[in-house]
């Protein structure tokens, strides 16, 4: 990693810090949200939201902006779908006229997506400062998209924020310099904190028929499961097996519902398991947090899982947020049918599960970025929480 990286502008009261703040998928507006929000209110901020339109469903961007309070983004860049080269290449087009029209002073982009990396690029070969927030996560599989965009934003990024224990482990082993690493917490958790309350008024259990505690939820989506017919298959017969023990909810992302078509598996599928569209934000935390178990192969319902105390299953051989296995309630079973089912029955039997939430996943972990952000790499306070290599800005308000 640069040793140098770029100079960073520091805000004043006549002069704010510009910073572009980047979004375009899913995962990436719950990320946002808080910062944009903390920005917002902050006058040493400009914050520019561009939205990629990575994600351009209805179901999957425009409702979610709405339902989690985000501004109308000054520039959309409605790049769609397409191979990952292709998508990242639309991006990078897209967004590099855009930063020579606002001139930012930084540019902020979350989590591992193809927008992630690709307008870190830009913001790189235009000698603009890059914040990465989510950094360091690594499922050590580089068969993963997700895994070679995290490494490489990292490996560019002049601040970088992270979650977990594992993230700052991560980074120094790849040679980041320590001055640069913050840890923050995780601001996929302001967003639930914040809109835990909301979603539980939400009438969804009583639309659908759910007892709390007496259902799962069901998500998946990465490409290494619903793009291999046997590894699709064979979720598939887990999911029916399941089904007879306890019944599923599955709010189907139309990539997956079109690999369940194209194997012959929806219908099947869908005359044992409660087939919905995607679900918004607050439905689907509201599903989540009454849920006897979520099953899932996404990175942030792990995480969430652990906050709600829901017990989670997560579809995959590695994580890249290990401090689930250790501090909450993720267990990994693969995408072998009968582990998955022998999980399951486990947690049918009342495995206890653990009550503990992961350190700094307190609802407060865009405001320390802010922090970081107006003091600056050199002058933020040096009192690590994990090791003595890496900063906390814990001390921040």
């Amino acid at each position: 990693m640069s040793s140098q990286g770029h100079q960073i502008k520091l805000p004043s009261s006549s002069n704010p810090l510009r910073v572009m703040n980047v979004a375009g998928a899913r995962p990436n507006f719950m990320k946002i949200a808080p910062i944009v929000r903390e920005m917002g209110n902050d006058p040493r901020f400009e914050p520019i939201l561009v939205h990629t339109g990575q994600h351009y469903d209805k179901d999957l961007s425009e409702n979610l902006f709405r339902e989690l309070e985000i501004p109308e983004p000054h520039e959309n860049l409605n790049v769609g779908s397409g191979s990952h080269a292709v998508q990242t290449a639309r991006i990078m087009e897209a967004f590099e006229p855009v930063v020579q029209k606002h001139r930012p002073d930084l540019v902020l982009v979350v989590g591992d997506v193809n927008s992630t990396i690709g307008c870190a690029i830009v913001a790189s070969k235009l000698h603009i400062p890059i914040a990465h927030v989510e950094a360091g996560l690594r499922s050590f599989n580089r068969k993963m998209p997700e895994e070679v965009n995290r490494v490489m934003t990292d490996s560019i990024s002049d601040y970088l924020f992270t979650t977990e224990p594992a993230g700052i482990e991560n980074l120094l082993r790849e040679g980041a310099v320590p001055s640069r690493i913050f840890s923050v917490g995780n601001v996929m958790i302001d967003t639930l904190l914040r809109f835990r309350t909301v979603a539980g008024s939400r009438p969804i259990l009583a639309d659908l028929g759910l007892t709390p505690s007496e259902y799962g939820v069901v998500t998946l989506h990465r490409p290494e499961n619903v793009d291999s017919p046997e590894i699709l298959k064979g979720v598939v017969s887990a999911l029916l097996e399941v089904a007879k023990k306890l019944p599923l909810v599955f709010p189907v992302h139309p990539r997956t519902r079109r690999r369940l078509e194209d194997q012959g598996l929806l219908a099947g599928l869908e005359e044992e398991v409660r087939l919905l569209p995607p679900s918004g934000y607050l439905d689907f935390l509201a599903l989540m947090a009454k849920a006897k178990v979520v099953l899932t192969d996404s990175g942030g319902i792990q995480e969430e899982a652990t906050v709600l105390s829901v017990p989670c299953l997560t579809l995959r051989d590695t994580t890249e947020r290990p401090i689930t296995l250790t501090c909450g309630t993720n267990v990994l079973t693969g995408t072998d049918p009968r582990r998955i089912v022998a999980e399951v029955t486990a947690l049918l039997t009342s495995r206890p599960v653990p009550q503990k939430v992961p350190p700094y996943w307190d609802g407060r972990a865009a405001r320390r970025i802010v922090e970081v952000l107006a003091k600056g790499v050199s002058q933020a306070p040096r009192t690590p929480p994990f090791q003595d290599e890496a900063q906390d800005v814990l001390s921040s308000p």
